[in-house]
């Protein structure tokens, strides 16, 4: 049976109480219902992206309005402006969230910046950055808190993929036109993953993938990706916060080396995603 969704509420007390987690592209979509998710849970929680206030972003959110939420409902939070294409900047992200909170028990690295074109188009310099933020990004924060992680013999890293990341299979359309860069970065995202999880196994560390699938968010938009075709797949962003809570706070000795699409997921635990605060 499934559990039924929880009250919409901050619990100080909950399980994540006493534990600081990192969400990195938490300005808005996605990594905000991440770090509200958290927080709801007691987490005290950095975010960051590089969009801090109002105007530095054609999109709409900002770290600010993200903190702001997650406080005025009760909850622990501070954000870090920072750049993830810089490895300076991802230092100084890691070196200032402990210095707001203390060492790092969970690491959310949902961050990306996308570009879509065809392979015979695509530049070198989008396709180095998207690299950059997408795979090395993830892999040098892991490098940064894993020495915490290890001498606590605790700790959560989840990554957030896509469906691009698997294979096209044939008869092939132009459905995927344009994103074969993306699906690189998912592939070498989910591989890292697993090769982590393997190896910080007995460190009593966690590392996953969760895979939202479609959702609404201002990135999604800006691509134009929800259209008639695609409506149908849309998927509620809870469902994105509710597993990455779940792999977040789960036993890393049963919960770990997964990749994992968010819906199927929850529902194989017989839960229903909680409301967001």
């Amino acid at each position: 049976m499934t559990q039924s969704p929880a009250k919409a509420a901050f619990n100080p007390d909950g399980p994540l109480k006493g534990r600081v987690a990192l969400v990195t592209g938490a300005s808005r979509g996605i990594g905000e219902a991440i770090a509200v998710r958290l927080a709801m849970e007691g987490a005290k929680v950095v975010v960051s992206a590089r969009t801090a206030e109002d105007g530095e972003s054609r999109l709409p959110g900002t770290l600010g309005e993200t903190v702001a939420r997650i406080r005025a409902g009760g909850g622990h939070a501070a954000f870090v402006k920072a750049d993830l294409a810089q490895a300076s900047e991802r230092e100084r992200l890691v070196e200032e969230a402990e210095a707001a909170f203390g060492p790092i028990d969970i690491l959310i690295n949902n961050a990306a910046i996308t570009y879509f074109a065809p392979v015979a188009d695509f530049t070198e310099k989008r396709f180095k950055l998207m690299m950059e933020v997408q795979v090395y990004a993830p892999f040098h924060l892991a490098q940064l808190v894993l020495p915490g992680m290890k001498a606590r013999k605790s700790g959560w890293i989840v990554n957030i993929s896509s469906p691009a990341g698997l294979n096209p299979q044939p008869p092939y359309t132009r459905r995927g036109h344009g994103g074969t860069v993306y699906g690189m970065c998912k592939a070498a995202l989910e591989r890292f993953t697993t090769g982590l999880a393997s190896e910080v196994f007995d460190d009593g560390i966690a590392v996953n993938v969760v895979s939202p699938g479609l959702v609404d968010t201002p990135g999604v938009a800006v691509h134009g990706l929800i259209n008639a075709a695609t409506k149908d797949r849309v998927q509620p962003i809870e469902f994105i916060a509710e597993a990455v809570y779940q792999l977040a706070s789960g036993d890393p000795k049963t919960l770990t080396g997964r990749i994992d699409y968010a819906e199927p997921f929850l529902k194989s635990l017989g839960l229903a995603p909680s409301p967001l605060a």
